[in-house]
Parts: structure tokens; sequence; C-alpha cells
């Protein structure tokens, strides 16, 4: 069902002129694509018009996730990959126009699915074949964002916090916005100040892991299985150790730092007999712990945080953020207007918006690059 929202920003609108765009966002869950078309007009205004959601098949998720870790053939079976994405991207951007004719979308905003993240070594790799979907769309595609960030000095990520601001912050009351996907990050909106942003650590990527693993489901519905468990502190402790949560912002975090290996190797390290559903419970309070520490210690003052991405979906994490920040109103961001779901595509049909209206895309202060930039490559319909 279609979706419309409106929100008011407090910059200068880049033009007057009514435009559209989609964003396509497919993230480290590895769960599928979520597609929007959006308009933004005068007074900086942006309008969600549609919504759709198209999973990933099992046997493209499966290749996706092996293609994390180095493998023979890896560049021929990325490419392939790529390939495939593209003519899944140009299936949903079909499906979401659907009567809407597609020269009257100005571009697709295409975050493409990341296959490997390390800003430390200066590169970030997001695959989906920008060209191939330009020429089967019929539309322009802004791809690649990340990368002049990080050649700018920065991480490349999160990139969702400079459209936080543009859309969500308040003129008096000071937000934090929680985008729950495979990793969490936070973006802390003052008042007065600085806009600040940072990947907290892992978001429902474990507890996907996990669960897949030991029942075959994409995901812990509601986080009913978690909630039938019993915290491990022992297990909390030691993940709760990760050299990652100890560094200071700017950061930005993947599949690189938390993942299978990495927990089995923390389990078998414990040496200890832990019930599957306990460890479930356990990764649960990771999640929030990690989340809401990050707030406690870097947004001083917030009066209001607002979750967003499928985290938001899962009520035991919900109740647990709730818990763990008595202080603080905790919603989705359903309450501004914008359903939880749709935050991220939304925001990189904005990005590809910014490129073209050849406006900057990053936050400096979040990235830790030298500079505000331009993001994104252009392949012209």
């Amino acid at each position: 069902m279609p979706h419309s929202i409106e929100r008011s920003t407090h910059e200068a609108p880049l033009s007057l002129q009514v435009e559209r765009y989609i964003g396509l966002m497919s993230g480290t869950s590895l769960d599928g694509v979520d597609a929007v078309l959006a308009e933004t007009g005068p007074a900086d205004q942006i309008r969600l018009v549609r919504s759709h959601y198209l999973p990933y098949a099992d046997s493209l998720r499966a290749r996706l996730l092996a293609l994390h870790t180095p493998q023979p053939d890896e560049i021929h079976l990325a490419a392939v990959a790529a390939n495939e994405l593209a003519r899944l991207y140009a299936g949903a951007v079909r499906t979401l126009l659907d009567g809407i004719a597609p020269d009257s979308v100005r571009a697709i905003g295409c975050h493409g699915q990341t296959l490997r993240h390390r800003p430390a070594d200066g590169y970030t790799l997001q695959i989906g074949n920008a060209a191939l979907l330009a020429e089967l769309s019929g539309i322009a595609v802004v791809a690649d964002f990340r990368s002049r960030d990080i050649a700018a000095g920065g991480q490349g990520a999160p990139l969702v916090p400079a459209f936080h601001a543009q859309a969500l912050r308040h003129p008096g009351i000071h937000r934090v916005i929680a985008n729950i996907g495979g990793i969490a990050n936070i973006t802390d909106l003052p008042v007065d100040g600085t806009v600040r942003g940072w990947d907290t650590g892992p978001g429902n990527m474990l507890l996907d892991a996990w669960i897949n693993r030991h029942s075959g489901a994409d995901y812990d519905r509601d986080g009913a299985w978690g909630a039938s468990g019993t915290l491990h502190p022992g297990l909390l402790q030691v993940l709760a150790s990760h050299p990652y949560l100890k560094l200071s912002p700017p950061k930005s975090a993947g599949r690189e730092q938390f993942n299978l290996d990495w927990l089995d190797g923390t389990l078998n390290a414990l040496n200890q007999t832990i019930a599957p559903a306990d460890v479930q419970a356990t990764l649960l309070e990771f999640t929030a712990m990690s989340l809401c520490d990050a707030v406690r210690c870097e947004c001083g003052g917030a009066q209001e945080l607002y979750v967003c991405g499928g985290g938001a979906h899962n009520g035991a994490l919900m109740q647990r953020i709730n818990a763990c920040l008595p202080s603080l109103r905790v919603a989705t961001t359903a309450a501004l207007g914008i359903d939880p779901d749709w935050v991220e595509a939304l925001a990189f049909a904005w990005l590809a918006r910014q490129t073209l209206h050849h406006a900057p895309g990053n936050l400096p202060a979040v990235t830790g690059a030298r500079g505000a930039r331009i993001l994104g490559a252009i392949y012209p319909a």
C-alpha cells in the first residue's frame, strides 16, 4: 500500500521544481530490496509517494553472503551477482512505477549491495551494475555514494544522518534517530550544534544469523525467540569487550567486525554450554546495550529517540531500548510520519537528488571526511 509523508526542513530549497526520485536500498541484512518513489519540491519538502519490497531468493542471499569472504573466482562471481542484482532492482522499479512513466523520474539512487567495507584500507565495495540498471530501467542512476567520502578521508558511512538532519530535526527538541538494520547506527540531532552519527555495533545481523542457523527462519519475529531465553552475563561481558565499541566516532562497521565466525569463536572461548535461545537473548541485549550506551555517552541532553529499520519491528528489542533509556521518549519514526521500513530507501532517493543538484551528501562531522563532498557516480539513461 502506498505511503505518503511530508516533512518540513530547515534549509533553503535546492529547487522550486517538483521532481521525482527513486531510492533503492539493500542493506547488510541481505533480506531484499526496499524501493521508494519520492517527490521533492518547494520549501525542500520530500514526499513518499509509493513503496515496494522485493525479497531476495534464498540462493541469491547465500551467494551474496559467501562473497563477503575470499573465495576462488570471486571477481567473476561478484560480477555475475551484480548483473543479477541490477535485473532485480529493475524489476522492483517496474513494480514501483506501475503506470507512472519512467521519464517522469529524474534519477534512481541505488545503494547497491555491500560486499566489503574497509575504510581503513581506503575502499568500500557495493555491487549492483548501475550501468545495466540504467539500461534496463530507462532512468538515470546514481550509485557508489560511499567512495567519494572515503577518498576524502572519511568512513563512507553512515550516510543517512545527512538525510535525518534534513527531514527529522526539530527546532526545539533534541532528537536521536536510531537506524537498526543489519548494523545499527544513530544520528544525534541537537537543537543547536553539530549533527553527529556513527555505527554503534550490530543491529539485526547476529540475531538473524543465529536464528537462521537453528531454525531456518530469516529473522526472529517480534524478538519472540530471544525473549524466551535467559540473558547469559558471561557471554554478554565478552561480546561487550569487542574493540570496535571502544573506538570514538567517527566510525563505521559491517560484517568484517560482527559475524557468525566471531560469535562462534567467542562461544568456543567461553567453553560453556549455552542454550541457543539464551544466546539469542544475549545477542538481543548486546544490540540494545551497545546502542543505548552510545546514546547515553555521546548524546547528552537528548529527549527523544526514534527507531527505523527492521529493528523497529522487534518488540523485545524495542522494550529493552525503552528500559535502558527511561528518560527518553522512545518510539519509531512512524510517530514522525515516516514508516520505519522506508527511511533508508528514502534517504538514497534524497542523496541522488543532492548529486544531481551538485550539493553535498555527506556530513564531515559524521564520516570524518576532510570536507563536504558531492557523492555518487552518475549513469545517464
